[in-house]
């Protein structure tokens, strides 16, 4: 392959993360690496006949993108297949977390496996991705550099106190890096949304469980209704251009008023 444009999707094969690659495949001309662990394979085949059909090209890598030695291997593929200053947009759309108690004492109650997982997954491969792509010199000038958030940081639901956590630290990675990017030209940010409907949801929950979910969600949201995976895709697209250069170490708020929403109920609840 010649050397382009790419955007590197972690998490590429379902839900947010496939959204993103098809949308800035079809509306900034980027060439798409993606990585993913194979759980999804039917999913993966339509994202590459998606972008494909838009006329950009896309390299699969399997393995784990959660861990050092999973960024390293990727990174390695990518610079073999495209070459230096390549990468436009690197994308961290991982959501390998566990659920659980911190001090229960009984099932639920998570596993140091499960904490260190979690957080190599949602937080610590961030920060193991940006230095593969920086040591091997794969960021194209002014590349953005973008994770992935939710609501659950201002919140304390009961069994996702790791995840909540992971995703404190990967804020803290993400302003340190964009400070320390920042005077190269590129650009480091975390864009928080609510809840979207994606094929993981839809593997834990029954039908039942889902339809009270999207009721919830319709109190939760001004709009009336949960956001799209499409939706964040355009907003990610959008995150590429130079019109937002000057976004930079910032949490980006597209929960479409969420959490705004949250605190009318429980104002009026006790009012």
């Amino acid at each position: 392959m010649s050397a382009g444009q790419w955007a590197v999707v972690l998490g590429v094969s379902s839900g947010t993360g496939a959204a993103i690659a098809v949308e800035v495949a079809r509306s900034r001309g980027l060439d798409v690496f993606g990585m993913h662990r194979g759980r999804y394979l039917e999913q993966a085949e339509r994202v590459e006949r998606e972008v494909a059909a838009t006329g950009r090209r896309i390299l699969m890598h399997r393995g784990d993108a959660g861990t050092s030695e999973g960024a390293a291997q990727g990174a390695e593929a990518l610079l073999a297949a495209a070459g230096p200053r390549s990468v436009k947009l690197f994308v961290h759309s991982l959501a390998s977390g566990s659920v659980g108690r911190f001090v229960s004492g009984e099932k639920d109650q998570l596993h140091p496996k499960q904490v260190e997982r979690t957080f190599n997954a949602m937080a610590h491969s961030f920060l193991y991705w940006a230095q593969a792509l920086v040591a091997r010199d794969l960021l194209a000038p002014q590349a953005r550099l973008l994770g992935l958030t939710n609501p659950l940081t201002e919140s304390l639901l009961h069994n996702t106190g790791v995840i909540t956590a992971s995703k404190a630290a990967l804020e803290i990675y993400v302003r340190h890096l964009a400070l320390e990017l920042g005077p190269r030209g590129h650009r480091v940010n975390l864009l928080k949304f609510g809840t979207v409907m994606t094929p993981a949801l839809r593997h834990v929950y029954s039908p039942e469980a889902l339809a009270r979910l999207e009721e919830a969600h319709a109190r939760m949201n001004p709009a009336g209704r949960m956001c799209t995976v499409q939706e964040v895709a355009r907003f990610v697209s959008v995150l590429v251009g130079q019109e937002v250069d000057w976004f930079n170490g910032a949490t980006i708020d597209f929960t479409g008023g969420m959490t705004l929403r949250l605190l009318d109920l429980v104002l009026n609840e006790k009012g």
